[in-house]
């Protein structure tokens, strides 16, 4: 029988680089994944609400300030490999002027943000932010060199080991010194240990070819821009909940919101190093593959949903035992924010972004942005008034999975195919079911009474994990074939899929 593992990782063309990007960073985010919990255990409520408020403005920055410069590198990279070095130094060169333009605006405007947020302790501290950021946006460019040039494990080396620094020099600092600035100061020695190795790098492998290109410049610009403005707004869409919860409520009541708002182990990181290595694929194949590109669409999907699915039945059923253990009962107010919080993870089994970058359908990332940030923005004040701080979550969700919707329709014109045929549907409900009815025993174990939260959480998670195996191993045979759902006449050659 094909193991499960084939089935999230099969054996197409994504399956092993993909595989050695989710190891690389799962690697770095098990070690990253202890800063806030650290932070919280050792920072009052307000102190821990000021550090999330800063990182607030900082992952808001970062992902204005980068104008698609270094993601434009999937694009250019595979495509003129002979000017890879000058596409390289172009990205370099835009994400350095950007980075030291955010550090003159943060230190200019300063107390007008902290007046902003009602936290005048936040202006003082926006200086060591500013370095961080200006550090980390020309890095931002780093694994994705390696990436476009299929140097998986380096880019998994990479990945892991920045990580894996930036929690040591997050949390020794907050451990031996205690306070706020020591651990910024912190931050913004790993960023400039990362630049310095990314430099090394990109020197070694290009030389004197890292250098400026003007006319091939305006190319990736003009590429690169609408996709920026796409960005942009996701940006603001995506942080919009946390901006208006931290200016309208003061730093402790933004860290309960915060926490509620915890980031899914391993969510983010097999989301983005599938699409990304579905991404180059798919460049790679050529508008003349549409076969391909729909089988790499649909395996990315599929292998998604199979991980994706059971870890929101998992983190929805356990919220409770979650949040207690990681960061004690004085965050129990949390709890209720992160059961919502857990089904926003849902949208993105579907990588629609990556695929309309692909098509070069930025422009279309653009709409659909706006209009998602035109939902958040113009219903989010009655979703707060009506459900509380649940509110900013839920509508949020709304708008993303509206959205997401309509993308998946835009995807099915650009392959040909119908809706019906654009997502392996039966895959999808297969993992679905799966992923809810292991939840049974894994609920019977959680009603055992008065388990500390560590042990509700290992009996459940070994619970749900073995159900899942079960259940998967006995599945039905219907369910072993591929999604044969019926196809557009110019698909019919398509391989057959794996279940």
């Amino acid at each position: 029988m094909t193991s499960l593992r084939s089935h999230v990782f099969g054996k197409d063309g994504t399956s092993r680089p993909a595989l050695l990007l989710v190891a690389g960073r799962s690697a770095g985010f098990a070690a990253s994944f202890a800063i806030p919990i650290v932070l919280a255990r050792t920072f009052d409520p307000g102190a821990f609400g000021t550090y999330k408020q800063l990182f607030l403005v900082y992952t808001t920055l970062y992902g204005l300030a980068q104008l698609g410069a270094a993601e434009s590198l999937y694009y250019f990279v595979p495509r003129s490999s002979g000017k890879a070095g000058r596409c390289v130094g172009n990205a370099l060169a835009t994400l350095a002027l950007m980075g030291a333009l955010c550090f003159a605006v943060l230190y200019l405007t300063r107390t007008t943000i902290a007046a902003w947020l009602t936290n005048a302790d936040i202006a003082g501290y926006l200086p060591f932010i500013g370095v961080f950021l200006a550090f980390t946006l020309v890095t931002a460019a780093f694994e994705i060199v390696m990436v476009s040039r299929h140097e998986h494990m380096n880019a998994a080396r990479t990945y892991a080991a920045s990580d894996l620094i930036r929690t040591v020099l997050f949390i020794l600092p907050a451990l031996a010194i205690g306070t706020l600035r020591a651990v910024l100061v912190g931050a913004a020695g790993f960023a400039a240990l990362r630049l310095g190795a990314m430099l090394t790098y990109l020197w070694r492998e290009f030389g004197a070819e890292l250098k400026l290109d003007a006319a091939l410049w305006r190319n990736q610009l003009a590429y690169a821009l609408p996709f920026a403005l796409a960005v942009a707004i996701d940006v603001i869409q995506a942080n919009f909940h946390q901006w208006a919860v931290a200016s309208n409520f003061d730093a402790a009541t933004f860290a309960i919101y915060a926490v509620g708002c915890l980031q899914i182990p391993l969510v983010d990181v097999v989301c983005s190093s599938t699409a990304n290595v579905m991404m180059v694929r798919m460049a790679e194949a050529g508008d003349e593959h549409q076969r391909s590109a729909l089988r790499l669409w649909h395996d990315t999907t599929a292998r998604l949903a199979l991980l994706i699915f059971p870890l929101a039945a998992f983190f929805l059923l356990n919220a409770h035992a979650v949040i207690t253990f990681l960061f004690t009962p004085r965050y129990l107010a949390s709890v209720q924010i992160f059961r919502v919080w857990c089904l926003m993870i849902l949208p993105s089994v579907f990588a629609v972004d990556a695929v309309l970058r692909v098509y070069g359908q930025t422009r279309i990332l653009v709409v659909l942005n706006a209009v998602r940030l035109a939902l958040i923005a113009g219903l989010i004040g009655w979703f707060m008034s009506t459900f509380g701080l649940i509110g900013a979550v839920l509508v949020t969700l709304v708008a993303t999975s509206l959205v997401k919707a309509a993308a998946v329709v835009r995807i099915a014109r650009l392959m040909n195919v119908g809706v019906a045929d654009v997502l392996p549907w039966r895959r999808l409900a297969a993992a679905a079911v799966h992923a809810g009815i292991a939840v049974v025993p894994a609920w019977w174990v959680m009603r055992v009474p008065s388990l500390p939260p560590l042990a509700a959480l290992t009996l459940s998670a070994a619970a749900y994990g073995t159900a899942f195996a079960a259940i998967w191993y006995l599945r039905e045979p219907w369910q072993r074939p591929a999604d044969r759902s019926t196809v557009t006449p110019g698909l019919a050659a398509c391989p057959s899929e794996e279940a």
